[in-house]
């Protein structure tokens, strides 16, 4: 049989052995369905029978097809209202969707691509049409998957990778802090080895970073959430990062309201951000240049009916550095965008942004990028 060959070739290319495919057939009219399901059940697929497109949207969960057949005329929701939840879906939008329809005009089929639809075929359905549909979206459903278990299987090396760096470098910061402890360093080397230091803290930090993205990623990193003085966490930060800050000739500034108040946060997380801030406008600063740091409460003035609308807290970090070109505000918080940034000569960036825009929307919050009015660049959080 054609399917049968066409499926025994996508099986050795996707490396799936013999088990057969799933394909759920969406269409109100039982004969029509039927006469799908007839077309493709005798063959080396496993064809789900499904009725409506709410019942299909339900039942996802549990079917998880390779392809869809998908009627558009349907009573309540139509196929091009269920295509384009498909669609929006995270999880669901790389499932290949044919839609087959008793309508053949142009403007038709673009209102069916604008939806999302992969494939289209026309009433009445031909045996022949059918099979080459179903074999170009199968194979198109394989590769995607295959790309997913690489890219899984990169990931998870990766995290294994940054997981075993840390035990190495956690000794080199214990011999160094030994060797400082002991006064055995002669005075002239010492600031050899406060730099030293530092940068082995900057490592640590970068990996632990990385750590956390890659929970973030797969849905494992838990928030916890607790009171956090934000202006006596930031005192905190400023003390850490101002031997960083001297040695560059930068001044570090803290601004705030001058009376703290409580935010509901992660602790941990809150203070990996403000410090990732902190060292990326320090990168950028000049010698002789003042990094503030500016937290505000955006609610405090704010009557009840307004104060759901408002962030709880506003964290700015600014610099007087070369600014941030409009076309990077907002790639540069993407892990991705900041590889291939990396790649064309800015090799400043890093994935310090994008894990504060993950911390930033893991609180519901959010993260922007602009420039200030004279000179320089400005970093916001808001949670």
């Amino acid at each position: 049989m054609v399917i049968n060959t066409i499926q025994g070739d996508l099986w050795d290319i996707a490396g799936f052995g013999v088990l057969p495919k799933r394909i759920a057939v969406v269409d109100d009219e039982p004969a029509s369905r039927e006469a799908l399901c007839a077309l493709l059940s005798a063959e080396d697929l496993d064809v789900v029978s499904v009725s409506s497109g709410r019942e299909l949207l339900r039942r996802l969960p549990e079917l998880l097809p390779d392809v869809i057949l998908l009627d558009v005329m349907m009573p309540d929701l139509d196929g091009y209202s269920v295509c384009r939840e498909l669609k929006q879906s995270i999880t669901l939008r790389h499932i290949p969707i044919i839609l087959i329809t008793a309508l053949d005009s142009m403007q038709d089929r673009i209102h069916g691509l604008e939806a999302g639809a992969d494939e289209f075929l026309s009433k009445p359905v031909t045996r022949l049409e059918l099979q080459a549909r179903v074999r170009t979206m199968l194979r198109i459903k394989m590769q995607y998957d295959q790309l997913e278990r690489m890219l899984e299987l990169r990931q998870a090396l990766s995290y294994m990778i940054v997981h075993d760096l840390r035990n190495p470098l956690a000794a080199v910061m214990l011999y160094l802090q030994l060797l400082k402890r002991r006064g055995s360093v002669l005075p002239e080397h010492m600031r050899y080895l406060d730099m030293a230091t530092s940068e082995a803290q900057k490592m640590s930090g970068f990996l632990d970073d990385m750590l956390m993205l890659a929970k973030m990623e797969r849905g494992k990193l838990s928030i916890s959430r607790s009171p956090v003085y934000v202006d006596h966490l930031l005192e905190q930060v400023r003390q850490k990062m101002v031997p960083y800050a001297e040695s560059q000739g930068v001044t570090l500034a803290l601004k705030t309201d001058g009376q703290s108040y409580p935010v509901v946060a992660d602790v941990a997380l809150f203070q990996r951000v403000a410090e990732n801030l902190v060292a990326n406008a320090l990168k950028f600063s000049p010698a002789q240049s003042v990094v503030t740091v500016l937290v505000e409460y955006p609610r405090k003035n704010l009557n009840e009916e307004e104060v759901n609308s408002a962030p709880a807290v506003r964290l700015s970090v600014s610099d007087q550095g070369r600014g941030i070109p409009p076309e990077d505000f907002v790639r540069m918080f993407d892990q991705y965008e900041a590889v291939h940034m990396k790649e064309h000569g800015k090799a400043e960036l890093g994935l310090e942004l994008a894990f504060c825009r993950m911390v930033a929307e893991a609180h519901g919050g959010r993260i922007y990028a602009g420039n200030n009015p004279d000179k320089g660049a400005i970093i916001t959080v808001e949670l």
